[in-house]
This record gives structure tokens, C-alpha cells and sequence, in this order.
């Protein structure tokens, strides 16, 4: 990397966006915000870099990786569900210690308002209010319709699952709009407000839901982001535990990043999921 690049890294201060509980619950759409009902309370937070620190999946919740696919074009959706899927899965076994991975085999693209792109693809927009994917009833839902049968356990049973996110940059760094990621040890239960994640498919097809949470504003709350990613890192973070010992769900979500100057390139990045699972 080069050093005018590395001048670009370090903490920052920047608004999350926290939400305001107001009794009623929030639900937001994956393509058409117009609709949201997300009472946005945004607080500005010190955010730590992580590049110096040695972040665990069953301490912090999060990590990077290197990580290098064998695709050249990551924006080619056919060939991210063909190819890139697989090298997914393996990463997460190899990060993880997992017995087996279950991949959601599509990628999502997103894109930070000054490309131009966003909203141009199906659930395309920045997260800009913080969030948990999944509920922890709505996780537990998806871990079961993914569960290995015997032919794969080889009659074992199922001792543990989790699930996770692979994020990475498509673009080279500084990053104008980083993922933020809130450690999970300074998070507690009263910070998460359940809400409903509407999928509204661009093609017309039926619209479909599940929980999530947004998240209250909490002080304790410790945010963290990696400086000047490039495309062959990616930082893994934990979406559902089954085990309550360990790092249970990541709040997280899209800032401006104070550092990086009018000339940074627009962020491009790309997500995969994945659910692990453990054998007796």
C-alpha cells in the first residue's frame, strides 16, 4: 500500500446511525427506503481502528482475513454464486473450525451514494443505520432450514451452529463510506429494538421478511473499523451464535470516514453469508 494511502488510516469520529425506540416497530425495505419506518437518532462515536488490534469471532464478534479469489470480476453475480460461494465456504471453515458450511450461494453488491450505482441492483444501498441481520428467532429459523442431515454428519449431532458475513471492498483504498462494527462484549440485550427487514425483489416477485434488530444508543458501545481495506481482505463477523459463551451478533452499518478526502474512491463492496456448523 502506498503511503499516501496509509496516511488515510487511523480512529475517527463519525455518526452511527442509532435508532430512537417510539413503541411502534421499525421495518425498512431492501430496495425501497422511501417506505422505511426507521426513527433515525444519529450520535457521533469514537471509532477505533482495528488494523493494530487482535479481534476474535467468539470475542469481538469480527476479524480480518486475507483473502484472495480466484475470480477477477467479483461484480459477475453468475460466477460469484458458481465460484466464489465455495471459496467462501472454505474460508469459513478454515476461520472458524467448522464441520460444515452452509452457503447462501448469492453475493450482495453495495455501493456509497457518490458512485452513482446506488440502489442500481437489488438491496444495493449502504446500511446507514446500524443493524444486526438477523433476530436471534430468525436465526435460529435459517440455521435450521440449513441443518446437515446424516449423510453429512455421519449420524453425529448437531453440537453447534453460527453464522457469519463476509465483507470486502471491490475498490481500492482510502474508503469513503467504511463498515463500522460495534465489539460485542460492550453491547447488551436492551440495546437491540426488534425490527422487520422487507425484501421488495426489483423483478416483481412476492415480497418476503424476517427480524432483525436496529440498535439503541448506548455509551458503552465500541465501535471499530479497518482503514484502507483492499480487495484481497475481508473482515468476517458474526451475524448468530447458538452458543450463549460466545460472541453472539455484530451490530453494524455504513459511516463517512473523516479521513479519506474528495478524490477517495466510491466504495464498492461485496457480501456473502454463510451458516457453520459443529458435530459431536
Amino acid at each position: 500500500m502506498a503511503s499516501g494511502q496509509m496516511a488515510h488510516g487511523g480512529n475517527i469520529r463519525a455518526q452511527i446511525g442509532y435508532t430512537r425506540e417510539t413503541g411502534k416497530r421499525p421495518f425498512f425495505y431492501a430496495n425501497a427506503h422511501e417506505k422505511d419506518y426507521v426513527p433515525l437518532a444519529p450520535v457521533e462515536m469514537d471509532i477505533r481502528d482495528a488494523r493494530a488490534m487482535d479481534c476474535s469471532l467468539d470475542r469481538e464478534g469480527f476479524t480480518l482475513v486475507q483473502h484472495k479469489s480466484a475470480l477477477a470480476d467479483l461484480t459477475d453475480m453468475d460466477a460469484v454464486a458458481r465460484v466464489h460461494a465455495g471459496e467462501i465456504a472454505d474460508l469459513l471453515e478454515q476461520v472458524s473450525g467448522a464441520d460444515h458450511v452452509a452457503m447462501t450461494p448469492g453475493g450482495i453488491l453495495r455501493y456509497s451514494e457518490r458512485s452513482g450505482k446506488t440502489g442500481s441492483t437489488d438491496n444495493s444501498h449502504p446500511a446507514r443505520f446500524a443493524h444486526v441481520d438477523m433476530s436471534h428467532s430468525a436465526a435460529a429459523e435459517a440455521r435450521a432450514k440449513t441443518a446437515p442431515g446424516p449423510e453429512i454428519t455421519g449420524g453425529r449431532r448437531v453440537a453447534r451452529s453460527a453464522q457469519y458475513n463476509v465483507w470486502r471492498v471491490l475498490t481500492p483504498p482510502p474508503q469513503d463510506v467504511p463498515l463500522a462494527l460495534c465489539a460485542w462484549p460492550s453491547v447488551s440485550d436492551e440495546d437491540l429494538i426488534d425490527c422487520l427487514a422487507i425484501f421488495d425483489p426489483p423483478d416483481g416477485s412476492p415480497e418476503w421478511s424476517f427480524g432483525n434488530y436496529v440498535i439503541r444508543y448506548n455509551p458503552e458501545h465500541r465501535w471499530h473499523y479497518y482503514s484502507n481495506m483492499t480487495p484481497d481482505e475481508a473482515i468476517v463477523f458474526k451475524t448468530s451464535e447458538s452458543d450463549p459463551d460466545r460472541a453472539q451478533l455484530m451490530p453494524h452499518g455504513a459511516v463517512d470516514n473523516p479521513l479519506a478526502g474528495g478524490d477517495a474512491p466510491a466504495r464498492m463492496s461485496l457480501e456473502m453469508r454463510g451458516t457453520c456448523y459443529w458435530f459431536e
